[in-house]
């Protein structure tokens, strides 16, 4: 049966799992253990899933029936009798199993989520315990985010949002409860807005984060208020530059010097960026100062699980983004090669982005081949993953690459950007 199975290329499957069934490869590569750029490789024909450890994997994560792979009949299977074929039906056998495989995959998801957390039906009274139990599996879907985009969990979030939502308004509670479900929603709604801006939602992320804005105020939680306007100026600051230095400004004021390290860390980090997309490299440089030395200060204080990803790599990440909007390239290039070599593929939408930016400076600097190797490698990792912001950053970056054409690494891979 292994030697069998060996020759199975997946290409067809996983192409048909994103075009048809909507299935990210990132949640493909999450799934089955695969890298995202490995997908795309084998969606496009190069190369096969040989391992028979592998193809039992993928074959159980997609729930692909195993008499179309070869194998015996998977333990989900509900084998039922076929039918006898319709004679005077125009679709071939192959057309109806690929669709069987299509429905399979779609209804069973990808997303690892978590078991459902029993909620206190309408009009009981609230434990002082639950808020915080809601806490810790909000912090545990957090890390949903690391290998998918916000195309795939978005549903996901906004789900724990609403339910959250339904129980401030149809059950009891004492006055501290309130405050800490408060509390909770808007951290919700930050983790659902993200996502929406991440999958190309931006009304959606906006309300969302306006909506977080309004329950961290009336919980009494300065730092998630400040994280609401943060992400509020972040969002903003692309159309309305002036506006978004303002609304980050106010972020940062928000939570004053006691706030946790972290929380002062990425509110400067955003301001820095907001700054820099205005051209301000003054106050760029002030605000990536003053992260800097939150993150020196942190020690051993607990930090709330949504900064937990706040170190010195990603403030080398968000220095180079700065250098790099600031046409700064001797300045961006060190602290992005630096950064970059510490972050794994598996992390393929944030890589790919970081790449853009490397790119971006790399052509600034006239280094047109470094550019183009960097969009290259960005292309590979961002094909497939649920997000519109690695596509978005690429374009602008294969637009000035366009002025070179000619050049082989230049013409190979604009010609992968159309392929893609």
């Amino acid at each position: 049966m292994r030697a069998a199975i060996t020759a199975h290329d997946f290409g067809t499957v996983f192409r048909l799992a994103r075009e048809l069934a909507g299935v990210s490869y990132s949640k493909i590569a999450a799934e089955c253990g695969i890298k995202p750029e490995r997908v795309g490789s084998l969606a496009r024909g190069r190369g096969s899933v040989t391992s028979f450890e592998k193809v039992t994997c993928v074959a159980d994560a997609l729930r692909i029936p195993g008499h179309m792979l070869g194998l015996a009949s998977r333990p989900w299977e509900k084998r039922e009798p076929r039918p006898a074929p319709d004679r005077t039906s125009e679709e071939d056998e192959s057309s109806v199993e690929r669709r069987r495989f299509l429905q399979a995959g779609t209804g069973a998801g990808l997303a690892a989520t978590l078991p459902e957390l029993t909620r206190p039906a309408a009009g009981r009274r609230v434990g002082p315990e639950l808020p915080e139990r809601l806490r810790r599996r909000t912090a545990r879907l957090r890390r949903l985010d690391q290998v998918l985009g916000g195309g795939d969990t978005y549903r996901v979030y906004l789900g724990e949002y609403q339910a959250t939502k339904a129980l401030l308004r149809d059950s009891t509670y004492s006055e501290r409860t309130r405050h800490d479900l408060l509390s909770v929603l808007a951290e919700q709604a930050q983790q659902a807005g993200w996502a929406a801006f991440d999958g190309g939602r931006a009304a959606d992320a906006r309300g969302l984060y306006e909506e977080s804005h309004g329950a961290a105020t009336e919980a009494g939680d300065t730092a998630l208020a400040g994280n609401a306007l943060a992400f509020l100026a972040y969002q903003a600051v692309s159309g309305d530059q002036k506006a978004g230095v303002e609304i980050a400004a106010r972020s940062c004021a928000t939570i004053g010097p006691d706030a946790p390290a972290g929380v002062r860390a990425l509110l400067h980090e955003r301001l820095a960026w907001a700054c820099a997309v205005a051209g301000l490299a003054t106050g760029c440089e002030r605000a990536l100062a003053a992260a800097a030395t939150a993150l020196a200060t942190a020690g051993d204080e607990p930090q709330p699980d949504w900064v937990s990803w706040v170190d010195t790599t990603e403030l080398q990440i968000m220095t180079g983004r700065c250098w790099t909007e600031l046409r700064r390239p001797l300045r961006a290039v060190p602290v992005l090669e630096t950064a970059l070599a510490a972050y794994d593929d598996t992390n393929a939408r944030d890589k790919a982005l970081y790449l853009s930016w490397l790119g971006d400076s790399y052509l600034t600097a006239g280094e047109v081949e470094q550019a183009a190797t960097a969009a290259d490698r960005a292309l590979d990792l961002a094909e497939g993953v649920a997000s519109v912001r690695p596509r978005a950053r690429l374009t602008q970056l294969l637009k000035r690459l366009d002025a070179h054409r000619g050049l082989p690494a230049v013409d190979a891979v604009l010609e992968k950007a159309v392929a893609v």
